[in-house]
């Protein structure tokens, strides 16, 4: 990883070396069965034997899941900017007894062996990129001519309530909490396609196709308080809030998800987008 970042770069680093990563691998396995059902969209993409590269592969889940698929796992690469995500990652596949590789990088800059994978895929982690054409650029020397690109990333905030919701409900509880700014590094980042579209193109991907992609996703609805505890803005604002502060945050939003809660399970539609593209 290069040494010289932009302030952009600074605060992701910041963020998922320190709070959010923390958060996530906190509740690892509550993400683990909340986004599963995207795994196969994203292997199936896998042929036997291929070499993978896995952008922004937090704590792995998607990195074995292709692993599995390829049959080979010593093919396979995730690569994460964050260290307890990647040290996550690692005893995931350990505790598989899967060789799989994970890096400590910024894919937007490391150093990959050119033309060296056959497929690289990411599950909403392509959308934190301070100059995303500079990043597909690099990605895409490190694919093979013919090699394919996949990437699920959100759509807009509009087409996700849920997880828009919780900093709605709280921001006069929570007032400092950051504005989500359209095309800007972070989760909503890739919403427009007609943004994304020219970011593949001038990076040298082709016959790039984008199509949205409605996922139902579930998590225990004993499990929402402490979901809602750890991540998006709002989570990461009360890891280091008072716990009075605390308190009434979670007194407030707890009733605000009802409409998403069925039974003893909480259900939303992630509403995304996948995109695929081809290294001519």
């Amino acid at each position: 990883m290069v040494d010289t970042v932009t302030g952009i770069e600074k605060a992701q680093q910041s963020l998922w070396n320190g709070t959010g990563g923390q958060n996530w691998v906190t509740a690892q396995e509550l993400l683990d069965r909340m986004y599963r059902p995207f795994e196969p969209i994203l292997t199936d993409a896998v042929a036997p034997g291929a070499r993978i590269l896995d952008v922004g592969c937090g704590s792995g889940a998607t990195t074995v899941a292709a692993a599995r698929r390829t049959g080979e796992p010593e093919q396979c690469v995730g690569v994460d900017i964050s260290e307890p995500m990647i040290a996550a990652a690692r005893e995931r596949a350990g505790r598989q007894g899967l060789a799989v590789q994970f890096l400590r990088a910024d894919a937007a800059t490391y150093a990959f062996q050119p033309a060296s994978f056959d497929a690289i895929i990411s599950r909403f982690g392509v959308m934190f990129f301070d100059d995303p054409t500079a990043a597909f650029t690099n990605l895409r020397t490190a694919a093979r001519d013919g090699g394919i690109l996949r990437c699920i990333v959100w759509r807009g905030p509009e087409d996700n309530p849920f997880m828009t919701t919780a900093e709605r409900a709280v921001a006069h509880l929570l007032p400092d909490l950051p504005p989500r700014i359209p095309d800007a590094p972070g989760q909503f980042g890739f919403a427009d396609p007609d943004h994304v579209r020219p970011v593949l193109g001038d990076s040298g991907w082709t016959g790039i196709d984008i199509a949205p992609l409605d996922m139902p996703c579930a998590m225990p609805a004993s499990q929402l308080p402490r979901y809602l505890s750890l991540l998006g803005p709002v989570g990461r604002a009360l890891t280091v809030a008072a716990e009075a502060t605390r308190a009434r945050v979670l007194e407030t939003l707890v009733p605000a998800f009802r409409g998403y809660v069925h039974g003893d399970e909480v259900r939303y539609t992630a509403a995304c987008w996948l995109i695929n593209a081809h290294a001519a």
